[in-house]
This record gives C-alpha cells, sequence and structure tokens, in this order.
C-alpha cells in the first residue's frame, strides 16, 4: 500500500470535488491509480488526459512508490 499525492484540475477538479488529495492506494502504476479515482469520482473519459509525476511527464504504465505527487493534466480548451 503507497500514500499518493494526487492534483487535479479543470473538469476533474471539479468532479473529485477537490484540488488535491491524499490517497492510500495498492495501484502499482498510473494507470491503475486513474482507474481507481476514476471510479471513484466519476471522472469522464478523456483521450488526451496526461499524467505527470514528480513534476515530470510519465507513462501511463510507471510504477508507482510511496510519497509520489501525481498530476492528471486534462486536455485545455480555449481559443
Amino acid at each position: 500500500m503507497a500514500r499518493i499525492r494526487v492534483e487535479y484540475f479543470a473538469v476533474l477538479r471539479e468532479r473529485a470535488g477537490r484540488a488535491s488529495e491524499q490517497v492510500d492506494t495498492a495501484a502499482a502504476t498510473t494507470g491503475e491509480l486513474f482507474r481507481e479515482l476514476e471510479a471513484r469520482h466519476g471522472f469522464p473519459r478523456l483521450p488526451s488526459l496526461k499524467v505527470a509525476v514528480n513534476a515530470e511527464f510519465a507513462d501511463w504504465n510507471r510504477r508507482l512508490v510511496d510519497g509520489d505527487c501525481v498530476v492528471f493534466i486534462p486536455p485545455v480548451a480555449g481559443g
């Protein structure tokens, strides 16, 4: 079990109802963590969603370790 700090932006922040949270998880990868949080918070499917771990963009198969900071970055809309 790892304790991970998760930060949310835009629509993910709205759905989670917070900008960040500490999560105790058995998820081994960033992808597993997102699926866990997606089920918990009802996140929408975002095809171009990015993930960063400890301030560096990461792969969805990146292994998580206790104390990591994970940021889910949804696509930016604007004009």
